[in-house]
């Protein structure tokens, strides 16, 4: 039997959950929510990463689908607030393939049905606009993550790819962190400064995930996790799950990538804009310098590394699917994950290391979360500080 096979074979019996997907950003920059118009029941290769047939095809057993919006929005509430409604739109629409996850429980019950476990997670705390009663209304809405930060810093959090302001967390941000543990919803430190990683750390009583980020040892970007920081997961018990970012993933992409985000702000684009328009930008850009490609290799050894240094029972998956305009070689879209699969059983990784790296871990850091919340809120009520009264 091929290592393709053998993969396929594996994630029948230990599908992939996915830690990150933008498919909801993709939607709404797209057709402005109107799912007949991007029915992702069928094929749509030539619109989307992911639609139903592909997320089967890839072994895709529960999907963390991002509720993003962009940091820059006067008001991200009302935007986050229509993410999480294209969510239950799409569990409305599909529930025959698709099926509602809060718990850990959720997702086994889901897996045993044969349905993709659909969570959310909020990708940057602008979605909380400072508030610890939004992020309640969040997570009573099914959001079970929050990223402390997108591309921007927060008031409280510093962000990897912004200048420093506070120092990593701020008073304000260190409770963020505290409410999250009481209400059991996991701490991504995906997007963040080490800093503002190191302070979560030093913060959260519950296991700590990164939702889609890679080794900054392997590839030297600052979306990327030191290995001090990893070598702490074991002691926390968090999970940091691997992104196919090219990015970030692959060291000569770092560079050409600069070069095409000035490009897109030179037409008046945002750098992440994947609309046709922005699209047609980026293509062109990419036939007068050609783009260095990243393969299932290239994630490959991001996960050599971070097993190394921080075991394999605290690694898993998060691609950003629909949330980046380029893919590896390999893992193009959501069908695309046997061939990572396979390519680690080709390095020799044991088929009970794949299952722990494709669902066991990521079951488990959502259970571990859901223990310390169950103790936390048994004694602990709700915080009503503000970020006045914590950082003045």
């Amino acid at each position: 039997m091929s290592a393709l096979d053998q993969a396929r074979e594996l994630l029948r019996a230990f599908p992939v959950v996915d830690g990150h997907n933008d498919l909801p950003w993709a939607l709404r920059e797209q057709v402005r929510y109107d799912l007949g118009a991007r029915d992702i029941a069928a094929a749509q290769q030539a619109h989307l990463h992911t639609d139903i047939p592909r997320l089967r095809a890839g072994g895709v057993g529960a999907q963390y689908w991002s509720v993003y919006v962009r940091s820059d929005l006067p008001d991200p509430v009302p935007a986050t607030l229509e993410q999480i409604d294209c969510v239950r739109q799409l569990l409305a629409r599909y529930p025959a393939d698709l099926a509602p996850a809060l718990t850990a429980a959720d997702m086994e019950a889901a897996r045993a049905e044969g349905r993709i476990a659909s969570l959310m997670g909020a990708e940057g705390g602008h979605s909380i606009a400072n508030s610890l009663g939004t992020l309640r209304g969040l997570y009573a809405l099914g959001v079970r993550y929050l990223t402390l930060t997108h591309n921007d810093n927060t008031a409280w959090a510093d962000s990897a790819t912004d200048e420093p302001a506070v120092g990593g967390l701020s008073a304000f941000g260190r409770e963020v962190v505290r409410e999250m543990n009481r209400l059991g919803m996991l701490v991504d430190l995906s997007h963040v400064a080490a800093t503002t990683m190191r302070d979560a750390l030093d913060t959260s009583t519950a296991p700590v995930i990164f939702s889609h980020s890679s080794a900054r040892a392997v590839c030297d970007h600052p979306r990327n996790i030191p290995d001090d920081v990893l070598e702490r997961l074991p002691a926390n018990g968090g999970v940091a799950m691997v992104t196919f970012v090219p990015k970030f993933v692959l060291q000569a992409a770092v560079d050409w990538t600069a070069a095409a985000d000035e490009n897109m702000r030179a037409h008046g684009l945002y750098h992440l804009d994947t609309t046709e328009e922005g699209m047609k930008v980026h293509r062109a850009f990419e036939q007068s310098h050609p783009r260095p490609v990243a393969t299932a290799a290239t994630v490959a050894d991001h996960l050599d590394h971070m097993r190394e240094v921080a075991g394999v029972d605290h690694l898993g998956i998060g691609g950003d699917y629909d949330g980046t305009a380029f893919t590896p070689e390999g893992l193009d879209d959501v069908s695309g994950y046997p061939h990572l699969i396979a390519e680690l059983l080709e390095r020799g990784w044991s088929k009970t290391d794949l299952a722990k790296l494709t669902w066991q871990n990521a079951v488990r850091v959502l259970g571990a979360a859901e223990d310390v919340a169950r103790d936390l809120t048994a004694t602990t009520g709700p915080s009503n500080a503000t970020i006045g009264e914590l950082d003045g």
